[in-house]
């Protein structure tokens, strides 16, 4: 049987994308992002859990959450998670989980003014929804 590695996640950005041009030309965006759950405790008091998130979003989905992702904005992340391994200044094994972004979706309120924001969103009700393109060498034919 066929495995899958399918993430969603609705929440809001925790900083604006950290955005890296690495060699070759390619373009990956790193955000932070936050989940909340509400539940009831035994007491009956109402408690709220955050979960934080790291987000990558590589290529030409990187680009555009450089120009339209802010701090605080509320956003619709589909992706996989993807767990590796990099060596830190001290020379120890660091392991980083972290949602590799296949689509970005902008939610919530419209932007303040003078944040940028996609054209077609300044008359749409929907959200505006970006995807990432599969690369050739990614295609499974």
């Amino acid at each position: 049987m066929a495995s899958v590695n399918k993430v969603i996640l609705i929440g809001h950005l925790g900083k604006d994308p950290e955005v890296r041009h690495l060699e070759g030309g390619t373009t990956v965006a790193n955000f932070t992002m936050a989940t909340n759950e509400y539940y009831k405790d035994k007491q009956g008091t109402r408690v709220e859990r955050t979960e934080w998130h790291n987000i990558a979003a590589w290529r030409g989905l990187a680009e555009l959450a450089e120009k339209y992702l802010h701090k605080g904005q509320q956003v619709y992340v589909e992706g996989r998670i993807r767990t590796r391994q990099y060596q830190d200044k001290d020379n120890q094994t660091r392991y980083i989980t972290e949602i590799v972004a296949d689509e970005i979706s902008l939610l919530g309120s419209r932007p303040a003014a003078g944040v940028a924001q996609p054209a077609t969103a300044a008359a749409a009700e929907e959200p505006v929804t970006f995807r990432q393109e599969p690369e050739l060498d990614q295609l499974p034919f």
